[in-house]
């Protein structure tokens, strides 16, 4: 037995299901698994994961914008480049928001009946505090919904998919365990960690086993660059891009001042200098994973850790932020960009151009000063056998990430 989860162990109800028997359901391809969030980028290859893997999996989605929950997601499959939806998948349409997600009590039953696994990979990743009603209902209030329905069910492993940054405030290390944390940067790093203290009472009390993944930031496919959104690492050099090229069609259109004003110039090749300092830690860095690394490691964790327990899906090396304008820089022909210590930029010394590029990646700013070191002692001691590691976020692996997202025209319509 590896990894004892201690909020298990109590006076609450008897553990549902022994070891034996979830080993022997899941060697045998019995086991069914219920997916939430299987519209979203982790989910879909979460679903993918387990249809190759022969498991049946049932997707809990939702219509939205008039497109049936099965076309949504056999339009993903079909992104994936799967030869059709697997048989082994099922949908049922059903709403999270709802206490009784959105199911007649006749199928709900019939749901709860047949369940023996739940993956709860559904969240609202935002960070805006002006969204904070609309987060805490997606990531907390929701989650009642659906631990409610696994009371219900003969559910016996609850796998949450929460976020490292649960860890809130902090320098230095953070533990693979349940911390109680009070101060955060965000509504989603706060939301996230009241998720799990609630999953884990939740599961105490009702015999239920739960693993916590805690992945770090997730880009796309480490070998493809494919991806689904172009938020979090992308969103800043998508935002320095934009800046490029509108000041160069300003540029090439004769109102050079516009440019200049912006301490913007270009060189006869379209090379941009752009004046730009970005505060970051010296000693901090941005912890980045692949989603295939993530797929890879969150099934050797569920296969393994069958006791329950937390474990941190993330890079054993961070990326400077120097290295991350470095690679920007070179890929995207820019110059002039510099990370520097946040002391280097005085309240009212920026200039324009800082400004307009702050104001468009406010909402990441405390990400490039970030000094969180994930311990990751318990899921290494997993992965490291299997010879499961993260690849090192080198120039090769950016590049590839960087010709998708130019390719998919940074996820916005043609």
């Amino acid at each position: 037995r590896i990894f004892a989860c201690p909020f298990l162990h109590h006076n609450g109800g008897d553990i549902r299901a022994t070891e034996i028997e979830i080993t022997g359901k899941r060697r045998s391809k019995n086991t069914c698994f219920l997916l939430t969030g299987a519209t979203g980028f982790l989910g879909i290859h979460l679903a993918e994961m387990l249809s190759k893997q022969g498991y049946t999996v049932i997707i809990l989605a939702r219509p939205r914008d008039n497109t049936a929950p099965k076309e949504r997601i056999q339009a993903l499959f079909d992104w994936l480049g799967s030869d059709g939806m697997p048989s082994c998948v099922q949908i049922v349409a059903g709403d999270l928001n709802r206490a009784d997600l959105g199911l007649s009590l006749a199928d709900y039953h019939r749901l709860a009946a047949g369940v023996d696994e739940i993956i709860h990979c559904a969240s609202d990743t935002s960070f805006s505090e002006r969204k904070r009603a609309q987060i805490e209902k997606a990531n907390v209030e929701n989650l009642h919904h659906l631990l409610d329905f696994a009371a219900k069910s003969r559910c016996c492993f609850f796998h949450f998919i929460s976020t490292a940054y649960a860890a809130g405030k902090r320098r230095g290390i953070c533990p693979e365990t349940l911390k109680d944390t009070r101060s955060f940067f965000n509504v989603y790093e706060e939301t996230k960690h009241r998720a799990e203290v609630t999953a884990a009472a939740r599961c105490r009390r009702e015999g239920i086993r739960l693993n916590i993944y805690r992945p770090s930031i997730v880009y796309g496919n480490s070998r493809t660059g494919k991806t689904l959104r172009f938020n979090a690492m992308y969103y800043p050099v998508k935002i320095l891009v934009f800046l490029k090229n509108l000041y160069h069609q300003k540029h090439q259109e004769q109102t050079r001042e516009s440019a200049e004003k912006m301490g913007i110039s270009f060189g006869p090749d379209g090379a941009a200098h752009m004046p730009i300092r970005i505060e970051a830690a010296p000693s901090g860095g941005i912890n980045l994973i692949p989603v295939d690394f993530f797929t890879a490691a969150f099934s050797a964790i569920m296969d393994t850790a069958l006791d329950g327990g937390v474990f941190h899906i993330t890079n054993d090396t961070s990326t400077s932020v120097s290295d991350f304008i470095h690679y920007t820089q070179t890929y995207f022909h820019i110059t002039g960009i510099q990370a520097v210590p946040a002391e280097d930029v005085p309240p009212g010394t920026q200039s324009s151009l800082e400004i307009l590029f702050s104001r468009y990646t406010e909402i990441y700013r405390q990400y490039m000063q970030d000094e969180r070191i994930f311990d990751n002692t318990r899921a290494a001691a997993i992965l490291n056998p299997k010879g499961i590691s993260c690849p090192d976020f080198d120039y090769r692996i950016f590049s590839r990430c960087m010709q998708y997202a130019e390719a998919a025209n940074w996820g916005n319509p043609s």
